[in-house]
């Protein structure tokens, strides 16, 4: 049987894929490498959604790449930006021409005999299967599952005579313009779909179970523009980085230290922007600020548009699905035209792949995670995983250069595996997102690695401590092991 034989290979070629592949290009230009794409675009999950309005729910300055910083003086940055963004990185480290896309990875297999991964995947396309072999394997599919989101069952559903949509799979010519919208959830994707539909549609109405927490941010960074005139380009745009790092985790502090405070805080903000009449129930969550993700409103949009009368907000429990729309439990009927479920998504672990040890099946759900990247007892094999609460990129720009420092290491020590060995009983029943009370978090929790108790099995989400704890502190920590091929003992 052929196979193609690489140092590295990589699934996925998203945000994370790409910044993988471009830290390991720039850090060993010599080193063979593969990345594996299902679709037949760069992009990952900016590639999948295309639903009115997409834009990132954090500071391009911080979500832009550490080796390619986002350059520019818009803040939250839209879908199509995004793309070509991620596309555009590619090209400049090279690593555009080394995707193989409309790959969908079936299995990955570690042999143990020959300290390397057996991949196989399948070319959707022509239902061909390809096969690969990798002395490391990097794993940048995300968390979610890509073929479905999560769309409950409501009842009387196919009575509904308008379109029912999810925003994972948007409708590609959809015209919306003078309908009247229901946009089912309140979370980050619900609050961008509303006030971009909004200026089409005849109305949008966003019904929510229960409250969130909404903070407005700028979508123009003027302090940069004005520095722009004064500094260097260099200094204006790494300053611009270091205040959007800095200012969500102060944030995210203050919610964890004085979340009573911090929720007082929200809520003024909130109601400054929507006036005195409105009803504050709506805004008004049970739980504390970080509990789920607070939803960023940039230039407070979604107020702008409740404001006007162009969309309106209503708090209430679905009983069923009508022909002209939705019937609520108070017996509010909402008629709707489309109805868009923006409620949540479904996860998914290493993107679906069967992953096994000499043909023996592994559930990486059930193994703790080191250091947020590698998998205990699963040699030569990182996991990356962004940050829930704050730019995504911070922590897979960080795994990456984990990873780097990690392959030097075995090259000029000539180890062939690197495992993670849990040797404190750290295990504990905890999952990777454990601090997210979110819904879509706390259905899966099951389906995501284990965090441990202590030390780096436990997973801290906290960008100062990860880049000391990765980038500063020395490789052999008593945690991890190295062997060569043909039987070395342990380092």
């Amino acid at each position: 049987m052929e196979h193609t034989s690489v140092d590295v290979l990589i699934a996925g070629a998203g945000l994370s894929g790409i910044g993988a592949a471009c830290h390991l290009q720039r850090a060993f230009p010599n080193k063979s490498m593969v990345i594996l794409e299902r679709r037949q675009a760069i992009g990952g999950t900016w590639d999948l959604f295309r639903y009115p309005g997409i834009r990132s729910d954090s500071s391009m300055q911080s979500f832009g790449y550490v080796l390619r910083p986002w350059k520019s003086l818009k803040i939250i940055g839209d879908g199509e930006s995004i793309r070509s963004y991620i596309a555009g990185t590619a090209r400049e480290f090279g690593v555009d021409q080394k995707i193989q896309y409309g790959l969908k990875i079936l299995s990955a297999d570690w042999l143990s005999e020959q300290a390397i991964w057996s991949v196989i995947a399948m070319d959707e396309a022509i239902g061909i299967e390809k096969h690969f072999k990798a002395k490391f394997y990097i794993s940048c599919t995300g968390y979610y599952d890509y073929d479905e989101g999560f769309s409950p069952a409501f009842a009387g559903q196919e009575r509904f005579q308008g379109q029912c949509i999810h925003p994972q799979h948007w409708p590609k010519e959809l015209d919306y313009a003078g309908k009247k919208i229901v946009v089912i959830g309140s979370g980050a994707t619900a609050v961008t779909i509303v006030p971009a539909m909004a200026e089409k549609a005849a109305h949008v109405t966003m019904l929510q179970r229960s409250p969130s927490y909404f903070f407005t941010v700028p979508s123009f960074d003027k302090l940069s523009e004005l520095l722009l005139k004064f500094l260097p380009e260099r200094w204006v745009y790494g300053f611009a980085r270091a205040r959007m790092i800095e200012a969500p985790h102060w944030l995210y502090l203050a919610c964890k230290r004085w979340p009573s405070k911090m929720r007082s805080f929200m809520l003024k903000k909130a109601r400054k922007h929507l006036g005195e009449s409105f009803d504050m129930r709506h805004f008004s969550p049970t739980y504390m600020p970080w509990e789920q993700r607070l939803c960023a409103v940039p230039d407070g949009d979604l107020f702008g548009a409740l404001k006007s009368g162009k969309a309106s907000i209503v708090t209430d429990q679905i009983e069923r699905f009508t022909e002209r729309g939705i019937k609520l439990a108070s017996g509010q009927e909402l008629e709707a035209d489309i109805i868009v479920t923006a409620t949540g998504l479904k996860l998914k672990m290493v993107g679906g792949v069967k992953i096994s040890m000499d043909g023996l099946a592994i559930a990486p759900q059930k193994v703790l995670t080191y250091k947020g990247v590698l998998l205990e007892g699963i040699p030569n094999l990182a996991w990356i995983f962004g940050y829930t609460n704050a730019s995504w990129t911070l922590k897979s720009d960080l795994a990456a250069q984990y990873v780097c420092r990690l392959l030097k290491h075995m090259d000029e020590q000539q180890w062939d595996v690197a495992i993670a060995v849990d040797q404190g009983d750290n295990a504990s029943e905890a999952g990777m997102m454990e601090s997210l009370q979110s819904t879509y978090v706390q259905r899966s929790q099951d389906a995501m690695p284990r965090q441990g108790k202590l030390g780096p099995w436990k997973v801290t989400m906290n960008y100062k401590l990860d880049k000391r704890m990765m980038l500063d502190e020395p490789l052999l920590d008593g945690i991890l092991e190295f062997k060569k091929v043909l039987g070395s003992s342990p380092a």
